[in-house]
């Protein structure tokens, strides 16, 4: 090999050397890079879930399932006599805004009907909802409230039923805070040493259970109401069209 080959021999390996190293400076460079991609998606994922699991208004429901006074085994609040010849369930969420019309336009008359011995009313409060109140879980802390007065104040229930319907936050929201939801309890009656319980969550389990309950019997969404048994398939807002729909199933 003569000297001129020689000499562009060494410069094609030293050229070679060099585009190596710089390939692997550059693959060292994206393996940082990755790797602080890495921990960045992994920060975000813990914050997400940190932020899911926890609020200001408290976690994920914890503790033993305790069963307020009055609730059946599927999971609803019973209300009026058991011998009334009719039952209506309504499963409801009470951040819910067709849940909030339902009851607009039908509460007085089920509490009538009620009140008659008509009908026997079983509520079931859901946290199907939790999603849309900004990690506050609004739903299942609304229901636990339910709860907390079905089992302490029963007289009241109704009351406070339609008054945090008067007082219902949108969807997307944080929702009410415990102190208001406690505050709209005690106008409608409810004793302020059991309104005061609501932030000890007692009910929560409950509620969560109650969900599941009512995902597993094929409640798709909210509110769902039943005669007897069967799903009413009529408008929740024409007046006296679920009257007339109890009335038919004998609740006259």
């Amino acid at each position: 090999m003569g000297k001129e080959a020689r000499n562009k021999a060494r410069e094609l390996r030293a050229a070679q050397v060099a585009a190596e190293q710089r390939r692997r400076k550059r693959m060292r460079l994206f393996g940082w890079i990755g790797g602080l991609v890495i921990v960045g998606l992994l920060a975000g994922i813990i914050y997400v879930v940190a932020d899911a699991m926890s609020d200001d208004d408290g976690g994920r429901p914890t503790g033993e399932l305790v069963v307020p006074a009055n609730a059946d085994a599927n999971g609803a609040v019973v209300v009026g006599q058991a011998n009334a010849p009719v039952t209506v369930d309504v499963y409801q969420d009470f951040i819910c805004p067709g849940c909030g019309a339902f009851e607009q336009a039908n509460g007085s008359e089920l509490e009538r009907l009620v009140n008659e011995g008509k009908i026997k009313l079983a509520l079931h409060p859901l946290g199907f909802l939790d999603e849309y109140s900004q990690g506050t879980r609004y739903s299942s802390r609304a229901a636990n409230a339910f709860a907390t007065v079905a089992d302490r104040a029963p007289g009241s229930l109704l009351a406070f039923n339609k008054a945090l319907y008067v007082e219902q936050p949108a969807e997307n929201t944080k929702g009410l805070n415990d102190d208001k939801i406690a505050e709209i309890a005690v106008k409608a009656g409810v004793p302020q040493d059991v309104a005061d319980a609501f932030k000890d969550r007692i009910f929560e389990p409950w509620v969560a259970d109650s969900t599941e309950k009512a995902f597993k019997a094929g409640i798709k969404g909210t509110p769902t109401v039943k005669i007897n048994g069967k799903n009413y398939e009529g408008d929740f807002t024409a007046p006296g069209a679920l009257t007339q729909a109890i009335a038919a199933a004998g609740g006259k």
